[in-house]
């Protein structure tokens, strides 16, 4: 059996942000317990404006689609914008209804683990949640930790997380998401 294949999806456009510095940080914590791991973020998200009615994809919402069908779990890591997920992370999300024909529909069977990061506590809590909504509505399992990052707090330096406690909470997160992801292969429940 193969290790559970994790797919990182956030960020924002700008290179280095604080969501995409937390994702690699959570994608590299599923990785040293043995996950495959895969990350779209930055460049890798300004995807056409999702129509389900044009019938071809460009390259890049094609690797994102080909990607979270073989993916056993996600971690999604979104800025907080007044008071909900950036344009960027729910246009990405929004072609995973390319899926909903598949034999797992959706993200059905897949663990999904979550990142928000705000300047200032506000937004987080309402960004959680509403990504926790959007993980029932692709039928996947979100794992019972988020991670909450006040990004006025300055976390990170030079791409490294200076604050223990949330270094702490973003390998929570990515050892969440490998843990059920590999459990549910180890079940023979996901593709």
């Amino acid at each position: 059996m193969h290790a559970p294949f994790i797919v990182g999806l956030g960020g924002t456009t700008r290179p280095g942000s604080t969501s995409e510095t937390a994702l690699r940080h959570a994608i590299a914590a599923a990785g040293s317990l043995g996950a495959r791991t895969r990350i779209f973020a930055g460049s890798d998200l300004e995807l056409p404006l999702y129509s389900p009615d044009l019938p071809y994809r460009d390259a890049s919402a094609t690797a994102l689609i080909t990607a979270l069908r073989e993916a056993d779990g996600v971690i999604i890591a979104s800025p907080g914008y007044h008071g909900s997920i950036s344009g960027l992370v729910k246009n990405a999300l929004d072609y995973v209804e390319d899926l909903r024909t598949d034999v797992r529909p959706y993200l059905h069977g897949r663990a999904f683990g979550i990142i928000v990061c705000a300047y200032g506590w506000q937004a987080t809590g309402s960004t959680l949640s509403a990504l926790r909504s959007v993980a029932h509505a692709l039928r996947s399992w979100p794992t019972p930790f988020g991670a909450a990052i006040n990004s006025a707090q300055t976390p990170f330096k030079d791409g490294e997380c200076v604050d223990p406690t949330v270094t702490a909470h973003l390998e929570l997160v990515g050892q969440q998401v490998y843990e059920l992801a590999n459990a549910w292969k180890t079940m023979g429940r996901a593709a």
